[in-house]
């Protein structure tokens, strides 16, 4: 046997993740195009629009599983994700956290302008004539309140994943995803009976894409916290490693506090007799 011949054990000598090449991002990417390019079709009423836009969102869906099956592979069986790895993605979730601040707070900006100075076409009046807002003090209220608690009950099931109690960290995030998905079918429910729709002016236009929005991020944080109630339970994270249920943790917070903002500017400000 030649010295070429024996295997050489495989070692790095830095802290970093030297990602290999992976064809989910170029997947990703063409997905996401495709499902845009449906949604302007479909928008416009053209052929085939909607079946370029449901293979555009089914591609999406696929490639995030994937991708982030090879992430998950990544930091809990081949020890890729070391603590400056960690610290490296903390970061990124904390970024792209920040660029979502950045649109809800465009979003509220509009909504201000156009309720502190109310023009004569709508009635010089907010909310505009003829729209009967909704009670904030009704299913808003509830909402609020089951969207404090399940922030509550995820920040308690992260200190018990902490302190080694795997159990009650999987009862804590189990009561989030329940108080979760409530939060979403009631805001379902209020949709439907809503006096108003999307199309009905800048009032409809403003709190659709507001609340619209915000319950977005509830679904996909549902989602993103329900996949870490799976790993706790599949024994995936430890009390010292367990960076994606942090992530998950941290846009969940983000989610709160801007609910807590739109059921103030919203909900209160934008409803009949209370400013």
């Amino acid at each position: 046997m030649t010295a070429l011949s024996i295997p050489r054990p495989q070692f790095q000598s830095h802290p970093f993740h030297m990602v290999e090449s992976s064809p989910w991002p170029m997947l990703t990417g063409n997905a996401v195009l495709s499902m845009m390019i449906g949604f302007v079709l479909w928008e416009n009423g053209i052929e085939y629009g909607s079946e370029l836009l449901t293979l555009g969102l089914l591609s999406v869906v696929f490639a995030f599983i994937l991708w982030f099956r090879d992430i998950t592979i990544e930091g809990t069986y081949l020890g890729d994700h070391t603590l400056i790895v960690q610290k490296g993605l903390t970061m990124g979730v904390s970024l792209f956290i920040c660029e979502l601040l950045k649109l809800q707070i465009s979003d509220n900006i509009h909504d201000f302008h156009s309720s502190l100075a109310p023009t004569v076409e709508l009635g010089s009046q907010w909310p505009p004539a003829g729209i009967e807002a909704l009670n904030p003090f009704a299913v808003p209220l509830l909402n609020t309140i089951l969207l404090l608690s399940s922030g509550a009950t995820v920040t308690y099931s992260h200190h018990a994943l902490i302190y080694g109690n795997r159990s009650a960290a999987i009862v804590g995030v189990v009561l989030t995803v329940v108080l979760a998905t409530i939060f979403t079918g009631l805001q379902g429910f209020e949709y439907l009976n809503a006096g108003f729709t999307i199309g009905d002016g800048i009032y409809g236009t403003c709190f659709y894409f507001a609340t619209g929005f915000h319950g977005i991020h509830v679904i996909v944080g549902t989602i993103f916290i329900a996949v870490g109630a799976y790993r706790i339970y599949a024994y995936h994270l430890t009390s010292d490693h367990h960076i994606g249920f942090e992530a998950s943790i941290l846009y969940w917070h983000f989610v709160d506090v801007v609910w807590l903002f739109l059921f103030a500017a919203v909900y209160i400000w934008g409803s009949d007799g209370v400013f």
